[in-house]
């Protein structure tokens, strides 16, 4: 069990004006800081809470570059299950959120219902929830685990028949979005990611990726009547995956050209790169051309792309390039992970919280000095600031957030979790 003593809030009220004087010297504001940080909404991925499970009455299929490891017990069972686990979650995180729900969390009781004929009906139960809530939706097709992509191939599959049920379940989606944006009156973010590609070296690299335009153009089809300010479509690189080692249809090339030549937003998973490499330069080459960005945060190790984020140089480095160009508003702000191996609410709210305070550490930041003293030339002067920033109090800063958010401030979340557990995941064994 926890052990350290909880944070008082008049501590954290005389912590926190010592460290509003600190960030004061650097003309830094931290109350306005608070405000935006906590109004940013972040969208919290369903798919921690039952390992990419899904709820699915017909016959599914391992793989398709998705595998959660581990048996951590108390892992939700049914969407009801989930939907608690995320209510737990949401009291001890603070700031605006949303939810990024899969098109496999589909509820149809008893009754198989194949992904190409989901309606919104059969995500009743996530819209009356999140109604209740606040918490609005977002949305995301599911190409993965299923029987028609058992060979690594969807959209972009030489057969036209798997080609058709896949486009089909594209289509599908974009109605579902359409219909969780009118009853949230927000618009709800539909994602497009596939994991096709190959292991080993493919002799034709240039048909699946000719495919993988027309089935994306078919999806798009206006011919739906699609308002595209409700539904806002993106699509998803990847550079590998299980199974698709060497080459990846949806590579970073392409989908960044597709976005552009659409009018779609173009979504970067901070895992989805090489190993070594990060996305924090990339925001100030991207978004001199789209007009919008969707941010998987997520914590590559070695060749695994998906674990749980935590406040480290990669995240921080992010959200300053967010913060040093101004682009909150050109960016929605989402997370991608899953960890079977540990308690999956401490996953959540460990992640959860790391985002939150990589965005609050973003607008802390004294970006008009910095760059005041690089215009001046003064290298050293720059390059000392952003070294001092690194010790300043920023603890006392987050802690008044969760104070303000009546979230648990400092490690008191974790006492939660562990009653949390006892009292509910530990049932589920």
């Amino acid at each position: 069990m926890a052990t350290a003593a909880p944070l008082d809030g008049n501590r954290i009220e005389e912590a926190y004006r010592w460290a509003r004087e600190r960030y004061a010297a650097f003309g830094v504001d931290t109350e306005a800081a608070l405000e935006r940080a906590g109004a940013i909404p972040v969208s919290v991925h369903c798919w921690q809470a039952d390992d990419v499970g899904g709820l699915e009455a017909v016959e599914a299929a391992d793989g398709g570059g998705i595998m959660a490891t581990g048996n951590y017990p108390g892992r939700a069972r049914t969407g009801d299950e989930m939907r608690m686990d995320y209510d737990q979650v949401f009291r001890l995180t603070p700031g605006a959120h949303r939810l990024n729900l899969h098109a496999s969390y589909a509820e149809t009781g008893d009754t198989p219902i194949d992904r190409d004929a989901l309606t919104v009906e059969h995500f009743e139960p996530w819209i009356d929830w999140a109604r209740n809530a606040g918490i609005p939706l977002d949305f995301n097709t599911t190409f993965f685990a299923h029987p028609k992509a058992d060979d690594g191939f969807t959209l972009s599959h030489a057969d036209d028949g798997i080609r058709a049920f896949w486009i089909a379940h594209g289509r599908a989606c974009r109605r579902i979005a359409q219909e969780m944006a009118a009853r949230q009156k927000a618009p709800c973010i539909l994602n497009h990611w596939i994991p096709d590609g190959c292991k080993d070296s493919p002799a034709d690299r240039w048909g699946p990726r000719a495919r993988l335009v027309d089935s994306l153009d078919q999806i798009l089809s206006e011919d739906q009547g699609i308002d595209r300010t409700r539904c806002i479509d993106a699509v998803e690189s990847k550079l590998f995956g299980l199974g698709s080692e060497d080459y990846v249809v949806g590579s970073a090339e392409f989908y960044s050209s597709y976005a552009l030549s659409r009018g779609l937003v173009y979504c970067l998973d901070m895992g989805h790169f090489h190993p070594t490499e990060t996305i924090h330069d990339k925001m100030s080459a991207y978004l001199q051309f789209h007009p919008k960005l969707l941010l998987h945060t997520s914590r590559p190790l070695r060749w695994d792309s998906d674990h749980v984020v935590l406040y480290n140089d990669d995240l921080r480095n992010l959200v300053l390039e967010l913060a040093r160009g101004d682009a909150w508003d050109r960016v929605y702000v989402a997370m991608d992970y899953f960890d079977a191996s540990i308690n999956r609410i401490g996953a959540y709210v460990i992640g959860a919280r790391a985002a939150r305070k990589g965005i609050l550490n973003g607008l802390l930041d004294p970006s008009a000095v910095l760059k005041g003293y690089e215009a001046q030339g003064k290298g050293a002067q720059k390059l000392a600031l952003m070294e001092e920033m690194r010790t300043l109090p920023f603890g006392a800063v987050w802690d008044m957030l969760c104070l303000r958010a009546d979230t648990p401030a400092g490690f008191d979340w974790v006492r939660e979790m562990e009653t949390y557990e006892a009292a509910v995941l530990s049932r589920r064994a």
